[in-house]
């Protein structure tokens, strides 16, 4: 009897195998509504990988650290690094669009813009980057053009010692740059910058017009021109007229602002009473990039935890993620999001040419005069 029970159980274990074997796979090979999420293989990187962004303190971390990192998990990827402003790398892969000699540049949001209405770059998605779903909302790019990876806001910084031996006002809003005490005492940006367009753009939000009626900033710029004896034409420029003091005033970023006082530069940062905008940092894969799987890998570690966290520590960048940051870092980081304007980034990246046209012929024949 028990060896009769014996055979019929194994004939059924058998039937089980075989009805196995010739049904459904174990492992699905797609997802949808019903089944579960499947791994798919790691797709193989390239050697290879040119990365472009902004220089000075973003250029050191990115090498000295980042690099350094993502080689730690992918160490066969070779990391070259293409230093500029925003405008000059978006400028350069224009140049190079029929043959991209760089994969990811990582851009500033209206520049970005700008680059997208070239259709400069790749489609992003969550498939190949998985992070870009945790990215807050208000940090969303057009058409999945580019992922965020950081922001800070704009305003206008001030040397508090300076500001307070010469007897010169704290400022509280965007007119206050006009003010006949700012002469001698002022640095601003060419508004090919980032940081000079956008001083334009909420000098016009300040005087009843915004980045689709610039006409009331450009009034003020043409008296703001002068002031100075001249539009600085570089970021570098713009920080070494603040370290040097020949400037107690400019407009830029929070960010910048915080690491200039780091290193001993009594700098102050305000919102104007009228609001700033924030500005992201964008990655981006250029359209027909070589190193395309390596340049994904390259994004999703830019949002991982670790990376967000040395935005936050080592740049005052704040994280396009939500993580954990040391209690003082998160405290400097901190601003009234209310004050925050929303630029349409369509408006101002259609508009840029022309603006820049415009402040050649009217505001920089005003300067110092």
């Amino acid at each position: 009897m028990y060896k009769k029970a014996g055979s019929i159980l194994s004939v059924l274990t058998l039937c089980g195998v075989i009805l196995s074997a010739c049904g459904t796979p174990a492992a699905p090979t797609k997802t949808d509504a019903s089944s579960a999420p499947v791994t798919e293989a790691p797709k193989t990187l390239e050697k290879q990988l040119v990365v472009a962004g902004n220089g000075a303190t973003v250029e050191t971390l990115m090498k000295d650290e980042i690099f350094k990192k993502f080689n730690e998990k992918y160490p066969d990827v070779k990391l070259s690094y293409v230093s500029g402003v925003s405008t000059e790398i978006v400028a350069k892969v224009k140049a190079q669009k029929a043959s991209p000699q760089i994969d990811i540049a990582i851009v500033e949001g209206g520049e970005q813009e700008a680059g997208r209405k070239e259709g400069l770059w790749a489609p992003l998605s969550d498939k190949d980057i998985p992070s870009m779903k945790k990215v807050l909302p208000d940090l969303k790019v057009a058409e999945n053009s580019g992922i965020a990876v950081n922001f800070t806001p704009m305003g206008i910084s001030y040397n508090a010692e300076l500001v307070k031996s010469k007897g010169l006002p704290i400022p509280e809003s965007w007119n206050d740059l006009a003010k006949p005490e700012m002469k001698g005492n002022l640095t601003l940006a060419e508004i090919s910058s980032n940081f000079g367009r956008s001083a334009l753009i909420m000098l016009a939000y300040a005087n009843g017009g915004s980045e689709k009626n610039m006409d009331p900033g450009f009034k003020q710029l043409e008296t703001i021109a002068g002031y100075m004896p001249t539009f600085a034409k570089t970021s570098a420029q713009l920080q070494q007229n603040v370290q040097n003091k020949s400037a107690a005033y400019t407009s830029w970023t929070m960010a910048r602002s915080l690491v200039q006082k780091d290193a001993g530069v009594s700098l102050e940062f305000v919102i104007p009473k009228e609001g700033a905008n924030l500005v992201p940092n964008v990655a981006t894969m250029i359209k027909g990039a070589k190193n395309e799987n390596a340049g994904k890998a390259f994004i999703e570690f830019l949002l991982s935890e670790e990376v967000q966290q040395m935005y936050g520590a080592k740049l005052y960048y704040n994280p396009a993620v939500d993580v954990k940051l040391p209690e003082d870092i998160a405290k400097k980081l901190s601003f009234d999001r209310s004050k925050i304007v929303k630029f349409d980034l369509e408006t101002v990246g259609n508009g840029t040419s022309g603006w820049i046209d415009r402040f050649n012929k009217e505001i920089a024949p005003k300067v110092g005069k």
